[in-house]
């Protein structure tokens, strides 16, 4: 067996769209995606399940209704189960997220920022 780590650097450098989020491994039923943010995303949530934002490179801010918070490289959230909120980056930012395999990118929002789902690099 061949054990090779995953390179993040690299893997960015495969694609360049923004809110659509990549698999690059799961462990049991959890999926670790990489995705880019620039601009505002939907207000959403997911009723079912936490949501781990982890920021590799850059800011974001996750607005809730009753304020938000700003995130630097190196920082992680965790957005607790039907919460609503709405990401945004101003600059391209650099992401992971953690969560269960199967997830919806836009919760219960829909629209046309919903991603393709299960994409693998």
């Amino acid at each position: 067996m061949k054990y090779t780590p995953i390179n993040f650097s690299k893997k960015f450098k495969l694609f360049s769209d923004y809110w659509a989020p990549k698999t690059i491994a799961q462990l049991n039923n959890y999926q670790f995606k990489l995705v880019k943010f620039k601009g505002e995303f939907v207000w959403h949530k997911h009723e079912e399940t936490d949501e781990a934002f982890i920021v590799l490179q850059g800011q974001m801010r996750i607005l809730f209704r009753d304020g938000e918070l700003k995130l630097n490289s190196g920082e992680m959230y965790i957005v607790p189960k039907g919460i609503e909120h709405k990401p945004l980056a101003e600059q391209e930012c650099q992401m992971m997220l953690v969560e269960p395999a199967g997830i919806i990118n836009t919760g219960d929002a829909g629209g046309s920022l919903t991603a393709e789902g299960d994409v693998w690099l």
